[in-house]
């Protein structure tokens, strides 16, 4: 009977043991083990959430850089349209300027030749009295034969053709 006594006093053990263990140890361990489950849970939706949200950034990161590129390629082009507009003024004002000297420069040219049609008008003059003075043989008035002056210079420039 001793092996039976021992049976039972070691089922009465193991079920008192048992009996312990689910009502102190068990809710401990499985509170233990419930709250590393969460951590665990918490750590992978973390993880998870870190990879979205650096898929956003990195298609954020791609949106800025396309739009970067874009206002780059604007600004260049601006540039490049701006110099030669810079370019089309200059040609132009010196286009400008040098129709402008060119047409100061005829109208010199026209007034120096004015000017010399003058002094050869009065040479003319002054010629042609002292050849009626010679051909007459007495000194010639000019104020007295203003008239005949005025008709002979006439005369001269319809005989002088216009340059222009």
């Amino acid at each position: 009977m001793d092996f039976n006594l021992t049976l039972i006093g070691q089922t009465v053990s193991m079920v008192f043991f048992v009996w312990i263990t689910m009502k102190w140890i068990w809710p401990v361990l499985l509170n233990v083990i419930e709250t590393r489950r969460k951590v665990i849970a918490d750590g992978i939706a973390a993880g998870e959430k870190g990879q979205k949200e650096l898929a956003d950034a990195r298609h954020g990161s791609e949106a800025i850089l396309a739009d970067a590129r874009s206002k780059a390629v604007q600004v260049t082009d601006l540039a490049s349209k701006r110099g030669s507009d810079l370019v089309n003024e200059a040609k132009n004002t010196a286009m400008a300027e040098g129709q402008r000297l060119v047409a100061q420069a005829r109208g010199e040219i026209a007034n120096e030749q004015n000017r010399a049609r003058e002094n050869l008008r009065k040479e003319v003059s002054a010629l042609a009295l002292a050849g009626t003075a010679k051909l007459l043989g007495r000194e010639v008035d000019a104020n007295a034969h203003a008239q005949l002056l005025d008709e002979l210079a006439a005369e001269l420039e319809k005989g002088v053709p216009a340059r222009g």
